[in-house]
């Protein structure tokens, strides 16, 4: 039986060497570069996630509520009133920003964290090849190197880079203050990206951003910014979802009007969070536009195109206990969460009750019974700052 990462009717691999002097455009499939790349990355994959700790006060040391001193509209100190947290349709969310309607209670998290897992072994890899040269230790560095993580989610990615690279400065960003922090090198602070990036100017070694478009009203501007927020050979490396759903020959599944009721019932599902993310101003086309927009910006070099496949709804499982069998089931369980977490999102646009319910349980009845293969794109872009930019 084929491998779920090597099938493929699932991915295949491509490399685009695109006119002039373009940089090379990836279309990846991470089970043609697994064996490949797997013993050059095997250091930087062989770690595991930090032990993320329950919720405890937003009053923890390592968590900045006052980090912009240019930009006073966006500053949150800790005597203010404004409340972290918010109920809506018996889920907590945040009270920060009206763009991003997904949760952030303690369901959404776990959520968050089973999903970075997931994508680790998908990616194969904890970080972008040329990351870790980028924030190497030198003997005399001139400044404290330092990596930034926007929309940190439960701060595991963030986590394990401040414990990987114990001398760099590591800020975690987020509408929540993460949970718990014990790594010295590590700050969280609250703030909307919204806002603007322009207190970090020239701050950053590495920008890291991964499935934030839910929460993102301008994209395209955000990376505009996070080029003026790197340092010269500074790394980029962000990953986005389109918000369509596949078939088995990668077209996309769509649907004629909001009556159209019908299978596939995940992709009718999706088809309904993508229209709800757009109607609270979220950038659904930020993945479809991310290497054009990476690659027009002057500032930037090296940029690469990476795209994988994921089998939302696949065949039949593998054998248990084996490493796909693994992943199919964690795969599988963040999806199924997923449907819980996009509820008040969909309730909150007004779309029926019983309708949402409907979607809920026959996208779950579809996930278990496996008959309907599909696929959701993710597509993912790193890219290097000049060294000699005029800005």
């Amino acid at each position: 039986m084929q491998s779920l990462l090597s099938n493929e009717r699932y991915l295949k691999f491509h490399i685009y060497v695109p006119k002039c002097d373009a940089p090379y455009h990836y279309s990846f499939d991470p089970s043609a570069s697994m064996d490949s790349e797997s013993d050059r990355e095997s250091d930087a994959y062989s770690g595991t996630a930090s032990d993320i700790s329950s919720r405890t006060s937003v009053s923890s040391d390592n968590i900045d509520y006052s980090m912009r001193s240019l930009s006073q509209a966006s500053v949150m100190s800790i005597e203010s009133t404004m409340q972290l947290y918010k109920q809506e349709y018996g889920r907590e969310l945040n009270n920060y920003s009206d763009v991003y309607g997904l949760p952030a209670d303690d369901e959404e998290l776990d959520r968050l964290e089973l999903q970075h897992q997931v994508l680790i072994k998908i990616f194969g890899e904890k970080y972008s090849p040329s990351m870790t040269e980028v924030l190497k230790e030198e003997e005399s560095p001139a400044e404290e190197k330092a990596c930034l993580d926007l929309g940190c989610g439960t701060g595991s990615w963030i986590s394990e880079v401040a414990h990987d690279f114990p001398h760099i400065k590591a800020v975690a960003i987020d509408l929540i203050p993460l949970q718990a922090i014990e790594i010295p090198n590590l700050r969280s602070e609250v703030d909307d990206i919204n806002i603007g990036l322009e207190h970090y100017f020239g701050d950053f070694n590495v920008v890291h951003a991964r499935l934030i478009a839910a929460g993102i009203r301008d994209y395209h501007c955000m990376i505009d910014q996070i080029a003026q927020v790197l340092r010269p050979g500074g790394l980029v490396d962000l990953s986005e979802f389109d918000f369509h759903i596949y078939d088995i020959h990668h077209q996309r599944i769509l649907f004629n009007s909001e009556d159209d009721i019908r299978s596939p019932w995940w992709g009718r599902w999706m088809q309904f969070l993508r229209d709800a993310v757009k109607a609270k101003g979220g950038d659904v086309d930020a993945a479809t536009n991310l290497y054009d927009w990476v690659l027009q910006n002057p500032l930037f070099e090296e940029v690469t195109y990476r795209e994988y496949w994921l089998p939302i709804v696949s065949g039949p499982y593998h054998e248990c206990n084996s490493p796909d069998r693994m992943v199919e089931e964690a795969m599988k369980n963040n999806v199924i969460t997923f449907l819980g977490s996009g509820r008040p999102l969909l309730l909150g646009q007004g779309i029926s009750e019983t309708i949402v319910t409907l979607l809920e349980q026959k996208a779950v009845g579809e996930i278990e019974e496996r008959k309907i293969p599909q696929f959701t794109r993710l597509q993912r872009v790193t890219a290097r700052k000049k060294i000699f930019t005029k800005q």
